[in-house]
């Protein structure tokens, strides 16, 4: 009987790019970063900032403006646009590049587009698969790579994944509030704003104190990528 199936899902993305990433353990690798659109701790918008969940992002993910965003009809439209971008700006495919091409879903938070359709069609199209989120929302199966950077007030559901990147520092998301979740690595990662220099400090002297974390630095930021 037709129409009894999932339906499917239109996907809204910011922005599509290639680029290093610049944080956390996967640091200096290639990549495309797939922003999503939208996100459930803040509207995006600069007259919800004080009123929303998290007031410090710094990443516009507002609609579908952005260099290679747009919406996309299908599961393997989207992996067919990412397959494009990588193919385009780097030598090629894993025989020729020497290495697995690596997809990056963030946002906003992308966790309430991302599902296993999309999933599945990335690693049709070579790919593996990362997410980084707030981890409000439950990761689906089949991630090659979980990273969570919890939130100050936000309920956190994601409780394992690869890496927990914790921008630091935020008065209600104190680090040792994380330290016995299921994760292999465990990031500071010191707010970008204009006490930058203070808080990376701050998260140096920390990570020397408790070495279980280390220190995320932005590095794409420092080098001139996007």
């Amino acid at each position: 009987m037709a129409g009894t199936g999932p339906r499917a899902m239109t996907y809204s993305v910011k922005e599509a790019y290639l680029t290093l990433q610049g944080e956390g353990a996967q640091t200096g690798r290639a990549a495309v970063f797939l922003r999503f659109s939208g996100c459930n701790l803040w509207s995006g918008r600069e007259a919800d900032r004080a009123s929303a969940v998290c007031q410090f992002c710094d990443t516009d993910f507002v609609g579908t403006d952005g260099p290679g965003g747009g919406k996309f009809e299908s599961a393997d439209a989207l992996a067919a646009h990412v397959g494009g971008i990588w193919q385009a700006q780097t030598s090629g495919g894993v025989a020729a590049t020497g290495g697995t091409p690596y997809v990056i879903c963030t946002g906003g938070e992308p966790l309430l587009q991302l599902d296993e359709r999309a999933i599945d069609a990335l690693h049709a199209a070579g790919f593996e698969v990362g997410v980084e989120t707030n981890g409000t929302l439950e990761a689906p199966d089949k991630l090659d790579w979980i990273c969570v950077s919890p939130k100050a007030d936000a309920a956190l559901k994601q409780r394992s994944g690869n890496e927990l990147k914790l921008v630091y520092p935020q008065k209600l998301a104190q680090p040792e509030s994380f330290t016995g979740l299921d994760f292999d690595h465990f990031f500071l990662q010191p707010m970008d704003s204009d006490r930058t220099a203070e808080n990376i400090a701050a998260a140096a002297a920390y990570c020397m104190k408790y070495p279980q974390w280390r220190l995320s630095l932005q590095t794409h930021k420092l080098i001139g990528l996007p």
